[in-house]
């Protein structure tokens, strides 16, 4: 497309050890999973070198998964060398009082419907963590979070909260850098993503609850001089593996 002036390459991490035993997972700072690391490897880092991608800078959040994934992909481009910028602001969003819960147990005692709406809803929160959460002080005292100030840093977190962090970082750190002339790769999380591609897009409010982004699967967005969106978003992976892999991130879990 002539009037396609920048383009921006993003990836979901890979499979963390606590999406393979479907927990919620949200700050705690789990690894990848062996299925993770392959698939950052052979998913994610393949289809970037079967298009030749480059990159200049390179942004991700503070999380363990995805800098992992941010790491293999690097290695296997041969760009250990270019920036990184880690921002605490690109982290998955606090999913509160569920953190460490089966996503299953969760809704055989809440309903599944609400567990749905904790899940996928543009605005409406899980419970706020507490202390007695057994993962509530692991992240608290996370060294790779410690220099967010107390005032930023969540109980709990919406869709909505989460862009409120992740949209001005993105104006603010990213945008720049795209406009500088820069090929800029962003490896962050699922709802982290979700509402960039909901800014970008423009998507409302009620059909992002239906928009889910696979893992690994690597996807660009095109853009024109004035950082609007070109076209549709680019995954680079047939449409067959595209939607089984969205239909996985949808489901709550098998029973």
């Amino acid at each position: 497309m002539s009037n396609v002036k920048y383009s921006v390459t993003f990836v979901r991490h890979g499979e963390s050890e606590w999406n393979k035993m479907n927990l919620f997972c949200g700050w705690h700072d789990v690894g990848l999973s062996e299925e993770g690391e392959w698939d950052a490897l052979e998913v994610s880092a393949a289809a970037l070198k079967r298009e030749n991608m480059l990159y200049d800078i390179a942004f991700t959040s503070c999380l363990r998964r995805a800098n992992q994934t941010l790491e293999v992909i690097l290695k296997e481009l041969n760009l250990t060398g270019i920036p990184v910028r880690q921002l605490w602001r690109l982290n998955e969003r606090h999913y509160g009082a569920l953190t460490g819960f089966n996503k299953r147990q969760m809704a055989d005692i809440y309903g599944e419907e609400q567990v749905q709406v904790w899940r996928r809803s543009f605005n409406i929160p899980p419970p706020a963590i507490e202390p007695t959460n057994p993962y509530y002080h692991a992240i608290k005292n996370n060294p790779r979070l410690r220099h967010i100030n107390e005032q930023d840093f969540p109980t709990t977190e919406t869709l909505e909260t989460t862009m409120e962090r992740v949209v001005p970082e993105w104006t603010d750190s990213i945008i720049p850098e795209v406009r500088a002339g820069k090929r800029v790769l962003v490896v962050a999380h699922g709802t982290s993503l979700r509402g960039l591609v909901k800014h970008i897009q423009g998507i409302s409010d009620a059909d992002i609850m239906k928009f889910n982004l696979p893992n690994s699967i690597p996807f660009i967005i095109d853009f024109d001089e004035s950082m609007k969106m070109v076209g549709n978003i680019r995954f680079l992976a047939n449409d067959d593996t595209v939607l089984k892999a969205m239909e996985k991130v949808a489901s709550i879990g098998g029973k």
